[in-house]
């Protein structure tokens, strides 16, 4: 018996094992849950612009849905999903929100770009600008700066006369996004705003510029509430049959497999404290459907396994030695299993690129499932058993779930 061999692999799994054991009560209250699991609403928006004649441009959608992200945070919702759908649509999905009306109100308002002076009065709208005029430029010192143009140029000129040597503010509703100082009267209707800004950030304020007020009127087309009580009902069933249909194939696989099977037990487990590190990690929010893709991701792993250790089984069963059946059931069964796993990343793939929401959400979930169990349920459990099997402690074939009658000579 190779003691060193075994004492590594016992390290291996008892350091894997604390580690999800330590870390998983901390990080299961930090995964972003979707108001299916714990209450809330959600409301699909179709945009339409407030000026007759006018158009709903992509840039247009996405400073909108920037906008009601903002306000919404304003507004004391925690993490809320804006995301576009098409040419003129808009899903907000809010959850744990107490107050649905106050926030719904606050939301569908047009969001405002405006000028102000010291005194808070408004000077300038969006609308008095020239749309898409704005420029970011660079100074004499290569600063970035952003160029102006206003269509009414005796305005701008009694503006910046009344404000001279005063800041002019940018506001787009109570956010304050600069405050240049007036330098001189300006009566050609063109201008410069210059500051400490990054490029980045020059850029930013010139698309908001050229956006005007971001004239889009919201229209709720779809509203959906789900109760908090309800979300949490669906919450604690879901983890319930989740946790039994784990231990129950555990159980399976343990009993059918012997060593393999535990080795798989392992690495299932790995598997599932993986998935849930990436979903913090990309600040992911678990739904109902993403949940289901990461049972049925598992279910995957365990066809993984199933595959491989039957095609090991039918190695010893010609008379190998369990070293020899398990590196030539490994590449064997190895292509089957990729052939497998590529199919679904290319299906899921399309439904992520052409769905929307909830589908969405599952094929994420279901790429990233399928990425890591290949590395945990494919590689890394091959890699155990390898190791396991080099101690010269495991031996007879009923190990791994064959009896000595099945064997055949070679």
């Amino acid at each position: 018996m190779n003691i060193k061999r075994l004492a590594a692999f016992l390290l291996i799994v008892v350091i894997t094992l604390g580690v999800v054991a330590w870390s998983s009560p901390g990080l299961l209250p930090k995964i972003r849950l979707g108001l299916d699991l714990k209450g809330g609403f959600e409301i699909l928006y179709v945009a339409e612009p407030v000026e007759a004649g006018k158009e709903v441009t992509r840039d247009s959608l996405i400073q909108t849905a920037q906008s009601l992200e903002k306000r919404a945070n304003a507004s004391g919702v925690a993490e809320p999903d804006v995301t576009t759908e098409g040419t003129n649509r808009i899903r907000v999905k809010l959850a744990g929100v107490e107050n649905q009306e106050q926030v719904r109100e606050l939301l569908r308002k047009p969001a405002e770009l405006t000028f102000r002076g010291p005194d808070g009065k408004k000077e300038m709208i969006g609308s008095d600008f020239v749309e898409g005029a704005a420029k970011v430029g660079f100074d004499q010192t290569n600063r970035p700066m952003i160029q102006i143009e206003v269509k009414d140029k005796d305005k701008f000129a009694d503006v910046t006369r009344r404000l001279l040597n005063q800041p002019l503010a940018i506001y787009l509703d109570e956010e304050q996004l600069s405050a240049p100082v007036v330098q001189s009267v300006l009566t050609d209707g063109k201008a410069t705003i210059s500051g400490n800004y990054t490029y980045d950030e020059a850029t930013q304020l010139k698309d908001i510029i050229n956006l005007g007020a971001l004239p889009l009127k919201l229209t709720e087309k779809y509203t959906q509430s789900i109760g908090a009580s309800l979300g949490q009902q669906s919450l604690e069933q879901t983890v319930k049959a989740g946790i039994i249909g784990a231990l129950l194939i555990l159980v399976f696989m343990i009993a059918l497999y012997r060593i393999p099977g535990i080795v798989a037990a392992i690495t299932l487990i790995m598997y599932t404290w993986i998935v849930l590190i990436v979903f913090y990690l990309m600040n992911a929010t678990l739904t109902l459907p993403g949940i289901a893709a990461l049972i049925l991701g598992i279910g995957m792993a365990v066809d993984a396994n199933i595959i491989k250790f039957e095609r090991v089984k039918e190695e010893i069963r010609s008379g190998k030695s369990l070293l020899s059946s398990l590196k030539s059931g490994s590449k064997h069964s190895f292509r089957t299993i990729m052939d497998a796993n590529i199919t679904n990343i290319i299906s899921c793939g399309v439904l992520y690129f052409i769905g929307n929401g909830a589908i969405r959400g599952f094929a994420l979930t279901m790429i990233v499932s399928i990425i890591i169990s290949i590395l945990t349920n494919v590689l890394f459990s091959r890699y155990l058993l390898h190791m396991l099997l080099k101690t010269n402690l495991f031996k007879k074939p009923t190990y791994f779930g064959v009896k000595e009658a099945e064997i055949r000579d070679l």
